[in-house]
């Protein structure tokens, strides 16, 4: 296998495969995932894509920036902002002509549902699994391209700049092989199992940001985490299931201990606030009555229209002894998504040149301090399609040759100490859960940089648990600086 490529994408998710679906066919690309292509974010989103595409004449682009900067507490870039709402068409009807299941009216008209923050029916999904639609359709024709080769279970353990571009250490099996490349796109995805209960994959630990961030690349805003008001309840998972913004989106109430719908107290949007004001709105409502048991109820709706619209979810709670038809079911806030990241410009190139960055681990301003539901998938797609039009303009500026860098470190053998991880996962979840523990954040802060100190000055060996516990100790010194 060559081990030169014009451009390695890092990650499988949405923004990594549609970052190589764009590039051009002569660009020869290496696409390195994790582990197997479908285990990303991506995949797990179930409400759907927002954009106004062959939308009726009352929803707008401006509209839907409207809705996306007033969620985002203004603290969006306008700019980006106006890129993702122009660009949204684009993208929606890129994902239909590669095939993406949509719902449809029985007119055959594209469905659109509603979700928090959103003053229009805009929401294009597949049932409630659309990520999972669309990195199917994505990786289908990834699949087919000849001028992308496909790495799937490698971890990338190793980023340096070269005189030449970059060169990538990947740790698969337990063999290390070295790529470079004259343009590196990470597309890593978020940081969820920094903390002890999230919605995230098990893979997403941060770890690119973490790269960006030693190789000198800025990184900005990464306090800046939206925790999820609706996860399902279980305590004891680390991976919590998602009941989807779109539940409420449809009509359900949130309700507290007393099963007494209590959004009223809170914010005159009730159920349909966005996300940050529902978290908080249930924390304060659990400091009032003392108890952190909260539901969402969707059960006066009709039971067949419940079981169509949400097959997925309604099966998940099934399984957890819950009918969402006859009952309510418990939910509770929940780490989610990450607005901040590797900062990154219009183009999606960070402050090293040649480094791009796309998707959860970006930070384009577009979501300020809160994502507007279902504008992520959104984002993936337009930030990396830009990533990779503006690496076609500047492929025939590089030169032809390929310098290596030398990873010395892959020979150290001292394993690291057992619980690192789970260490980190309970400061972040004292520290910064929802609202800033403010007792606990300096102690956090300070434990983190002698775990953070430790991972990076001794020989351990560079296995896959180290390279997550550097990020996320890495991670975690940013976040709780920042907060702090």
């Amino acid at each position: 296998m060559n081990h030169n490529f014009d451009v390695i994408i890092v990650g499988g998710g949405a923004a990594g495969l549609y970052g190589a679906i764009q590039l051009p066919s002569y660009c020869k690309v290496l696409l390195i995932c994790k582990q197997e292509m479908t285990l990303c974010n991506s995949s797990l989103a179930q409400g759907g894509i927002a954009g106004v595409y062959k939308s009726p004449e009352d929803d707008t682009p401006e509209l839907h920036k409207q809705d996306t900067m007033i969620a985002g507490g203004f603290k969006n870039n306008p700019e980006s902002v106006q890129i993702l709402v122009e660009d949204a068409a684009m993208a929606i009807d890129s994902l239909l002509k590669l095939g993406a299941d949509f719902d449809r009216k029985p007119d055959g008209s594209l469905h659109r549902t509603l979700e928090g923050g959103h003053c229009r029916h805009r929401i294009f999904h597949h049932k409630d699994t659309t990520g999972e639609e669309i990195v199917r359709t994505l990786m289908r024709k990834v699949k087919t391209l000849p001028n992308v080769t496909i790495l799937e279970s490698a971890m990338m353990v190793g980023l340096q700049k070269t005189s030449t571009g970059f060169s990538v250490n990947v740790r698969k099996g337990d063999a290390f092989t070295i790529y470079n490349s004259h343009f590196v796109l990470l597309a890593t995805g978020g940081i969820g199992r920094m903390y002890a209960y999230t919605t995230n994959s098990k893979i997403a630990t941060g770890d690119g940001i973490a790269f960006a961030h030693d190789l000198g690349a800025k990184i900005l805003n990464l306090h800046l985490i939206q925790f999820h008001p609706t996860a399902f309840n279980d305590h004891h998972t680390r991976e919590c299931f998602l009941i989807s913004e779109a539940v409420r989106g449809e009509g359900a109430y949130l309700l507290n201990c007393n099963k007494e719908r209590f959004m009223d107290r809170y914010d005159e949007r009730l159920e349909l606030a966005p996300r940050d004001v529902v978290s908080h709105a249930i924390i304060e409502e659990k400091n009032r009555t003392g108890s952190d048991n909260f539901f969402l109820d969707i059960s006066y709706k009709d039971s067949d229209f419940i079981r169509n619209r949400f097959p997925m979810i309604y099966q998940k709670v099934l399984e957890q002894g819950y009918d969402m038809t006859k009952e309510p079911i418990p939910i509770y806030p929940c780490q989610h998504y990450l607005m901040g990241g590797i900062q990154v410009d219009t183009n999606s190139e960070t402050t090293i040149p040649h480094l791009y960055a796309a998707g959860e681990c970006s930070n384009t301003g577009v979501h300020g301090n809160n994502r507007l539901a279902s504008n992520s998938l959104l984002e993936a797609l337009v930030f990396s399609r830009r990533a990779a039009l503006d690496i076609a303009t500047k492929l025939p500026t590089v030169p032809d040759a390929f310098a290596e860098a030398t990873f010395p470190e892959t020979a150290n053998t001292l394993p690291m100490p057992k619980g690192t991880r789970t260490e980190i996962r309970q400061i972040m979840q004292n520290s910064y859960f929802v609202i800033p523990h403010q007792a606990e954040l300096l102690n956090g802060f300070e434990r983190i940089k002698e775990i953070r100190r430790e991972l990076y000055s001794e020989p351990y060996a560079v296995t896959p648990d180290l390279i997550e516990a550097k990020a996320m100790a890495t991670n975690a010194y940013t976040i709780l600086k920042e907060v702090l």
